[in-house]
């Protein structure tokens, strides 16, 4: 069997005497999509925090690619191929929409030279034209094409969620983590999001682990589900296997099957 392409070994983070995440161990292989659910508080986002190197871990250990990436910060996790969304959205809301994008890019092109940009060489026109191309083709991909030019914080709601993800997009990660993705968004935004997650893990060879708590959405676009409660595993498996666990019933899905 081949080596996860990421997984995490005993996480654990404390906040003083506070535990926000004990011992967690998520596996994924290169390809899958995942899920990471749980009630609210159960840690979910502390996970993300700790994956993606915006918080570091109290003990455990976090591997990519088989490489101990532990206390890693997050650019230098985001450039060795991590890329995330955020729940509450982060956006630059008075830059563009492709500047917003475009930014991006540049942390992932090749450096022309700081010379070469002073002096607006040709080497330097070359290379800002191929970061507006490839920011360009990312917005059309996620059906903002129509919106290069306006503010990022006039789009609606779910074509903010939307530009996010093309902004993940754009440091070309090998691994997603999509946090709440489908918040905010009625059926129809909610239908063609999982068209969407399912095509750009297709098309740019993406492995997702997501958090949501609309359970139609998981169980629809999931393969496999981690469910944690106050911080810790209480269950892993399918889509079916999930839906029919007591704990998760008693923890997460109860006041559905009231």
């Amino acid at each position: 069997m081949t080596e996860p392409l990421f997984r995490t070994e005993h996480l654990t983070k404390r906040y003083g005497g506070l535990t926000a995440v004990s011992k967690v161990c998520l596996e994924l292989r290169k390809g899958e999509l995942v899920g990471l659910i749980g009630p609210n508080g159960a840690g979910k986002t502390t996970c993300f925090n700790l994956i993606t190197g915006a918080d570091e871990p109290t003990s455990g250990c976090i591997k990519f690619r088989g490489e101990d990436c532990t206390g890693t910060c997050d650019y230098r996790m985001a450039l060795k191929g991590v890329g995330r969304t955020f729940q509450n959205i982060r956006l630059w809301r008075e830059m563009t929409v492709l500047d917003n994008v475009r930014t991006v890019c540049h942390a992932a092109a090749e450096d022309y030279g700081f010379w070469s940009g002073v002096l607006r060489l040709p080497r330097y026109r070359r290379a800002e034209q191929a970061i507006t191309d490839r920011a360009t083709a990312l917005l059309e991909r996620m059906g903002l094409g129509g919106e290069l030019h306006e503010d990022a914080g006039d789009l609606p709601y779910g074509d903010q969620r939307k530009l996010e993800i093309a902004r993940a997009l754009a440091l070309e990660p090998e691994l997603l983590l999509l946090d709440e993705p489908a918040a905010g968004m009625n059926p129809a935004e909610k239908a063609d999001l999982m068209h969407t997650v399912h095509s750009i893990r297709e098309e740019y060879g993406l492995t997702i682990l997501l958090i949501e708590h609309d359970m139609k959405f998981v169980m629809g676009i999931c393969e496999r589900i981690y469910v944690l409660d106050h911080g810790e595993e209480i269950a892993h498996g399918t889509p079916a296997e999930i839906r029919s666990n007591e704990k998760v019933i008693e923890a997460y899905l109860g006041s559905a099957h009231d």
